[in-house]
């Protein structure tokens, strides 16, 4: 998984110093959110087996059920996500687990998935290694492929 140099350049065409990007109106707190919020997505995605607004989840059992707001703090500072809901409550994130409002390291670690251009194998060590959780190739797959949409959408 890798950044293409267009997206690149769309960053980076306003870039003036550090500040563009770490500062209090930086793009990197804003690009942090939404990249939690699309991995979250994915991971809704794997838990109930089907794509969101698919034909699949009517009458299915579980469907989604909105969002709840949660403060999270990292490196990048204090950011509020949305975190989805499913109608059976059954539904735990691992990026951010329940209950966990501090998201240590987080920075670092997400652009070196992005900057090495891992594996679906390679990206799932990375996980086990940064937060201690077995995941699956498929849920690996399902995160990556939200996350690629949201850097094809910037």
């Amino acid at each position: 998984m890798t950044i293409s140099n267009d997206v690149l350049d769309t960053i980076l065409k306003e870039y003036k110093n550090p500040d563009d990007f770490f500062g209090k109106g930086g793009i990197f707190k804003d690009l942090t959110k939404r990249l939690i919020e699309r991995a979250m997505q994915g991971e809704m995605t794997n838990h109930l087996g089907y794509d969101t607004h698919s034909v699949q989840g009517n009458n299915s059992g579980n469907s989604r059920n909105g969002e709840s707001k949660k403060q999270l703090k990292g490196d990048f500072g204090q950011v509020e996500i949305k975190v989805p809901r499913d109608r059976n409550g059954s539904f735990s994130p691992q990026i951010v687990a329940k209950g966990e409002t501090h998201f240590s390291g987080f920075d670092d670690k997400i652009m070196s998935l992005y900057s090495r251009g891992l594996s679906t194998r390679e990206i799932q060590n990375h996980i086990k290694e940064i937060y201690g959780v077995d995941i699956s190739p498929t849920l690996v797959s399902s995160v990556t492929d939200a996350v690629l949409d949201q850097g094809n959408r910037i």
